[in-house]
């Protein structure tokens, strides 16, 4: 099983492939873009991503030459490559996603841990774009990083192909909190319970929100949310919300 699903309270999905440092192939990314597509139906309340074993979240692509010596093989059919497919996914889940970040991140793993929402990783993690060392570039991941990294950060890994460390991708946004090994269970649990106490309505707008307005000028931006802030005031969510907040207690979300 390339891609491991499990309900532990939420949807924990597990690169499953310790050997290749759970690298993405095509049927592993197919598989993960069909779990995020899938998520957006059902109860949940986050999505957890993270990778098998303790050595990488994710190694980046499959580097695997065809016939012609290229990993990279074009399909004049589908015009729209596996991965890019998969970063599309995780943009159009409604629910937070939370990376589990159990190990190094290189290439197309690290754009996987920009597109989450969060990201808890050990401190022993590395991070990098090794692409231009081997004569590419991390032309997809570019627009995941530029989001949640300074912009000379991005373009000096770019550049040089060097990795960092887990405290050095905690002081550039990458990852919001970094722990010993023993504890990212923990760590990612007490994340999970912070998501849990706020309304699951509001979280499936606010990120529909957030994903739509991403690159819109101010002006177009307000036209957009203006209109989400009453439809999100009519759910059932914000009317018990409102209550429980006059009544002094805690909120019973229905998510509805």
């Amino acid at each position: 099983m390339i891609v491991r699903s499990e309900v532990q309270g939420n949807l924990w999905l597990t690169i499953n492939r310790p050997d290749r440092r759970n690298a993405l192939n095509k049927e592993t990314a197919e598989a993960l873009t069909a779990e995020f597509k899938a998520v957006n139906d059902s109860n949940y309340r986050a999505v957890v991503l993270t990778g098998a074993g303790d050595r990488a979240f994710c190694a980046g692509g499959d580097l695997q030459p065809t016939a012609d010596g290229s990993p990279f093989k074009i399909e004049p059919h589908q015009p729209s490559h596996f991965f890019a497919e998969l970063l599309r996914a995780m943009d159009a889940c409604l629910l937070p996603i939370v990376a589990r970040v159990n190990g190094s991140a290189f290439g197309g793993g690290l754009g996987l841990v920009c597109a989450c929402d969060i990201a808890i990783g050990v401190d022993t993690a590395k991070f990098g774009t090794p692409e231009a060392k081997v004569g590419v570039f991390p032309f997809m991941i570019m627009p995941y990083l530029m989001r949640v990294m300074a912009y000379r950060e991005v373009v000096t890994m770019a550049l040089t192909g060097e990795m960092i460390t887990a405290a050095r991708a905690l002081a550039n946004g990458l990852l919001q909190e970094t722990s010993a090994a023993g504890e990212l269970n923990d760590v990612v649990t007490a994340w999970l319970d912070k998501i849990q106490t706020c309304s699951p309505t509001a979280l499936r707008l606010g990120k529909h929100a957030i994903r739509s307005t991403a690159g819109l000028s101010t002006a177009d931006a307000l036209n957009l949310l203006q209109a989400l802030l009453p439809l999100a005031a009519l759910t059932q969510d914000a009317k018990e919300g409102l209550r429980a907040f006059g009544e002094k207690r805690t909120p019973a979300w229905t998510g509805q």
